[in-house]
Parts: structure tokens; sequence; C-alpha cells
């Protein structure tokens, strides 16, 4: 299953020229505020026509304005998740979940309802009203409802966006469970890198209503020209790591990029698949490897790019192993040190360096 979309729309001020493929799983739609996100969609929704173009669902059209093709919402057979969970106060879980079926006239599945329900943890909730409920629980049953219409396409806009800090982390490993079960594709529209970095497969930068970049996320996120979009600050790869050990004191040792990483604690069982995004700005180079340092990873790279902004700092693209890394060092320090394309240093990251919010499962 999949999605295709080629839309152009034009509004005053502003033109929206795009075209990309998202697969099954979570496809990140990405950019700075104004840069086409909600009108892509909401386009995919039926919400807006596009003034051109086409949009396709498991190769089912919904949209080609060329051919007079243009589905009403309702029959897109569309999820929906917004911001805001807009569930039924006067309605208890269980009630809202079963609302949907029910106004559509269908028999509700209590099998499948029982599945989504186990899945996104509300087994415990199914008596309680809305009202009672914390913003992460509010969420996770929008997003159980919106399931058990079983659409074709999950739309997620925002969906942590009103959430704090806490509330995000208590929904993240459900939406992690989301992307890995869910046999739909998703998209995702959001403003948190690091969300992004946890839970997407694939990337679409927006930026000026045009596709900057897209791809898989390791691949996007540690591209140099990506910065341009994520923000200097943000830039940082996303690596895939497993889980080989926890230690007593306190660290998780993992295998990736070539290498042995240790972090602080991580959530996950020797032999779990883990992700984890390592800011640019966190990593530092040496051209010999280091003795007697406390950072604890240190890992063999061979620079392949070499990008330097407008400022006085360059971005590093380095490959360990079959990952790759960002470093973000000083004019100063590339010049000092004669980096080159093809040369070998170590790149050092600090274990406590890369934050708990940053490693998904």
């Amino acid at each position: 299953m999949s999605i295709e979309v080629q839309i152009s729309h034009h509004f005053q001020g502003f033109d929206l020229d795009v075209a990309f493929h998202a697969p099954a799983g979570v496809t990140a739609l990405f950019g700075p505020s104004g840069a086409g996100k909600t009108t892509i969609i909401q386009s995919v929704a039926g919400l807006l026509t596009p003034d051109e173009g086409q949009i396709t669902m498991s190769g089912r059209k919904v949209l080609d304005r060329a051919a007079g093709i243009n589905l009403s919402p309702q029959k897109r057979n569309i999820g929906y998740v917004f911001q805001e969970a807009r569930l039924f106060p006067h309605l208890s879980v269980s009630r809202n979940l079963s609302y949907g079926p029910k106004a559509r006239g269908q028999a509700v599945d209590h099998g499948y309802q029982e599945q989504i329900v186990t899945m996104l943890g509300l087994d415990h909730l199914q008596d309680r009203r809305p009202q009672a409920l914390s913003g992460g629980e509010k969420q996770r049953v929008a997003l159980a409802r919106a399931l058990l219409a079983k659409p074709e396409v999950l739309l997620l806009d925002e969906p942590l966006a009103a959430l704090d800090a806490a509330r995000k982390e208590e929904i993240l490993p459900y939406l992690e469970r989301l992307r890995d079960h869910a046999q739909v594709p998703i998209l995702y529209v959001s403003h948190s890198v690091s969300e992004v970095a946890r839970l997407a497969n694939h990337v679409i930068l927006l930026r000026d209503g045009k596709v900057a970049k897209a791809g898989p996320v390791e691949e996007v996120f540690s591209d140099t020209s990506a910065a341009a979009v994520l923000g200097l600050r943000e830039s940082g790869a996303v690596l895939r790591a497993r889980v080989t050990a926890h230690h007593e004191d306190g660290l998780t040792e993992l295998s990736g990029a070539g290498t042995k990483l240790h972090l602080p604690h991580v959530m996950a069982s020797v032999g779990d698949d883990v992700r984890l995004r390592i800011k640019a700005s966190d990593v530092m180079l040496s051209l010999n490897r280091p003795d007697g340092i406390s950072a604890l990873n240190v890992m063999e790279a061979r620079i392949e790019d070499i990008h330097a902004g407008q400022g006085p700092g360059v971005l590093v693209r380095l490959a360990c192993g079959d990952a790759h890394v960002l470093a973000r060092i000083t004019q100063r320090s590339a010049k000092t040190m004669a980096l080159a394309k093809g040369q070998t240093v170590f790149a050092i990251v600090k274990s406590v360096s890369v934050a708990q919010a940053d490693v998904g499962t």
C-alpha cells in the first residue's frame, strides 16, 4: 500500500508544486511554517482541491484534475488525527471508539477493536470519559478511533503539538508500535526534528512549496544539504543499532556504525533494534584515535563531504561502517586539521549527549 502525490496549487504570494511517493510506514512531512505541509495533507484528505495534479492511494485514483476525478473525503477512506483529540465528552472511551462504525450503519468488529485497544494500551481506560484522560491518553483514543474505520491511509497532523514533554514521551512508544504494526501508509506532519527522527521511515523535506529532499530518514538527515531545512542547531544523523548489553553502571551497550556505542540506560531488551539521533553539534573530530579521554564513543570514519555555510561553521559528513554521522565544527578547525574528502578521522560522542528523547525502538 502506498500514496502517490503530484499536485500544484496557487495561493496569493505562495505556490505549491510537489511530487512524492509515500510507502507503507510513516512518511513525515517536515519543513518550516508556510512550506506547504497543511495544504498537502488537506489535499490528500479531500478537504482542499488543488489547482492541478493527481493523488493515488494503493492504485486507486482519488484525485485527477485533468480527468475530472475528485472523490469526497467520505469516499477516500481516510483516517485523520488532529492536534486536538476531538472526542465526544459525554461518551466513554469504549463508546467513542464504537461510535464511528455505528454511525455508518456498520457492525462493530469486536475482535479488531480489541486488537487496536491492546496495541495502544487502552484496556484499562474503556469506562472513562475524555475529561478523566491525560492529553496523551486522549490522543491514543483518537488514534484508535481513526484505525477502527479501517482506513487506506492515516493522516496525523501534528498529533503531539498540544502535549507537554512528559505527555509526548508517554505516547511516542505507542506511535512506534503503530508504525511497526499498522498495514497502511501514514502521513505525519510535525515541526519536531526529534519526533521525525524517532518515528519516520521516510521524510519529505519541504521548503517554499517545493520538495527539497526526500527519501529514507537515515539518508535524508545525514545529507549536509538538509541543514537548510532542519537548521544547523538541529542537524544530525539517524543511526540504527542493536542493544547488546545492559551494564550495572547504568549504561547500555549497542552495536552500530561499525563499532560499540554506550548510552545512558535505553528502555529496550538485549537483541532489540533501536534508532538514535546524534546531533552534529555533539560530535568532535580527531585526526588520531584519542586516548585518555572521558568520552566513551569513538568511531573510525571516512570524510565523504565538507559543507561550508555562510557562518563560521562547516558540516562534515562521515561514513562510519554502514552508517553516516554528521559533525558540526568551525571552519578554523577544519582548516587547521586540513580536512579533506576521503580522509580517515575519528568521531567522538559523549554518552550523555544523546538525549533519551532521541532514542526509539
